[in-house]
């Protein structure tokens, strides 16, 4: 069995202080995907760049002290690519991947948005470009008979049963019509399947992120933006999914919940 992971850190370093690496130290996983990592890798120290048993592969943003995104897995990968061919977001500290044996692994950190900000323009113009690097290497997948996993904080929620207060942010980025629409091709013209939704497809949630702010988290008032997306063969070998939510506000080290999906697929 095969057990993939994927969580938005919220800061590496700070994680790391609140209980990170002993999760990581209790994890069954065989690959680990993390995003917002917001640091330099040779500025790490040791436990958290190469933590021992695992080979790591950082993608820095260009940016120091944004963004930034990992993979972790006990076997060492086959190949590693930064970026998607897209010059803009190549160095941004959005996307890496890696081949493992008859799989390839993304770790995805899709741009926040802000309605009628730059912001949102730069969320729209990646959304735009990776959605077909998504079909392509889907295609380039099938080709060399490998399945593809692409984990990570898409910063969208798909449906109304994705997000405690859907009606009060269906103006907001994150849950616009139009960001909702490019979810539905990723799992329809795109060939990729919402793992999670395969196992439970009927909410409301599990939610996988939760704001700082009030008692969100106290009242599950969160969103799920969290996704493994696979290609159908390897989805149809997903047996559990979990949002590992901590037990409780304060125990928690990032405001994210680790997604965690076992496949019945040799474990690395």
């Amino acid at each position: 069995m095969l057990t993939v992971s994927t969580v938005n850190v919220n800061g590496l370093r700070a994680a790391a202080k609140k209980g990170y690496l002993e999760w990581l130290a209790g994890t069954a996983a065989g690959v680990v995907c993390l995003q917002e990592t917001r640091c330099e890798p040779d500025e790490l120290a040791a436990e958290l760049r190469d933590p021992e048993g695992w080979h790591a592969v950082h993608a820095r943003s260009e940016i120091k002290g944004r963004n930034g995104v990992a993979i972790l897995t006990r076997q060492a990968p086959e190949a590693v690519r930064i970026g998607f061919g897209e010059t803009e977001f190549d160095h941004s500290g959005r996307y890496v991947e890696v081949d493992l044996p008859g799989l390839t692994v993304g770790s995805l950190y899709l741009p926040s948005g802000d309605v009628g900000t730059a912001r949102q323009e730069e969320k729209e113009r990646f959304m735009a470009a990776f959605l077909p690097y998504l079909v392509e290497r889907r295609e380039k997948g099938a080709a060399e008979g490998r399945e593809v996993l692409v984990c990570g904080d898409w910063n969208i929620a798909h449906r109304e049963i994705d997000l405690k207060a859907w009606k009060a942010n269906r103006k907001n980025s994150g849950f616009l019509p139009e960001e909702r629409a490019w979810m539905d091709r990723v799992f329809g013209e795109a060939g990729y399947v919402d793992v999670l939704r395969r196992l439970n497809p009927e909410g409301p949630g599990p939610y996988t992120w939760w704001s700082y702010r009030g008692r969100a988290f106290d009242n599950d008032a969160g969103w799920r933006i969290d996704y493994q997306a696979a290609t159908p063969g390897l989805a149809e070998r997903a047996t559990t999914a979990v949002v590992e939510r901590a037990p409780s506000y304060d125990t928690r080290w990032s405001d994210h919940a680790p997604l965690t999906i076992t496949f019945d697929w040799p474990a690395f």
